[in-house]
């Protein structure tokens, strides 16, 4: 049975429908293992039951959710936690990670990821959540640190929040590198700096993506284009500091022919085997 530790250093694709039967069949796009929504696939029946099974007999999977809602102010959704529960033993789910945000508030999903306050009262609870969530899945989750367009209410900064909540909870963190060069570039920080400031020894893995730049002086980030050449330079940066993880590239619509994202898989594993080649064979 596969750990996580068996794809470090590799990379891997997000694994959509729009794309399924191509990436399963035309044998272009040759990722070391897969990511996809656990929301997306619980329950699944008939035809789409049969493409997952085929993906998960096929690849090591990692699921990234989308409605856990780490942040919200009532209680955890125990129903959905025993679901992901059962769906995470039936399919060896490697590893389960969640966003550092919240999206559902007084029972309402606001279908958005929304900024939680950077303040000590809502480290706490979300550190008290996350412990919640790992006691009842029986494992580690990762915690990813999300873009965001305005802070709301800050009484610290976004690196010390999100290492407050790492720290308190036990959780790792799921690094996306272009929403920390988003972040820089919209709130006008260093990149570099920021990466330098987390938690680097708690990355479970990498996420990378594109995004779209819409005015001079913001970007949001979008996950349908390709990825930019500055988040490539801080990828690269970025694995200079850290032991090998697995890479994730993420692309959610906008797909374009599996070629072109077969291409951005192999500059993100020839970064990855310039700094890590040696150090994850010797593992």
């Amino acid at each position: 049975m596969k750990t996580i530790q068996d794809i470090a250093g590799k990379t891997g694709l997000g694994f959509r429908k729009d794309f399924a039967e191509d990436f399963l069949d035309a044998g272009i796009l040759t990722p070391s293992f897969v990511e996809f929504a656990p929301e997306n696939w619980i329950n699944m029946g008939g035809y789409w039951k049969r493409v997952l099974d085929r993906v998960t007999s096929r690849y090591p999977v990692v699921c990234h959710g989308l409605s856990l809602s780490i942040g919200s102010p009532e209680e955890l959704d125990w129903n959905f936690l025993k679901a992901l529960k059962t769906f995470f033993k039936q399919h060896n789910i490697l590893l389960y990670s969640e966003h550092l945000s919240y999206s559902k508030c007084d029972n309402a999903h606001l279908y958005d990821l929304l900024p939680i306050p950077f303040r000590m009262d809502a480290v706490k609870h979300i550190a008290r959540r996350i412990a919640e969530v790992q006691d009842y899945l029986e494992t580690t989750i990762a915690i990813e640190n999300v873009s965001y367009y305005t802070p709301v209410a800050a009484q610290m900064s976004e690196w010390e929040f999100i290492n407050e909540v790492v720290s308190r909870s036990g959780c790792k963190l799921l690094l996306d590198v272009n929403n920390v060069y988003v972040n820089a570039f919209n709130h006008k920080y260093k990149a570099q700096e920021f990466i330098d400031r987390l938690p680097l020894d708690r990355v479970a893995y990498i996420h990378m993506a594109g995004h779209l730049q819409v005015e001079d002086d913001l970007i949001i980030d979008t996950h349908g284009e390709a990825i930019i050449d500055p988040v490539y330079e801080l990828f690269d940066y970025t694995l200079q500091k850290i032991k090998p993880v697995p890479v994730l590239l993420e692309r959610d619509f906008n797909i374009p022919e599996l070629p072109e994202m077969q291409g951005e898989l192999q500059r993100l594993g020839s970064i990855c085997n310039k700094h890590w080649l040696k150090q994850h064979a010797a593992h």
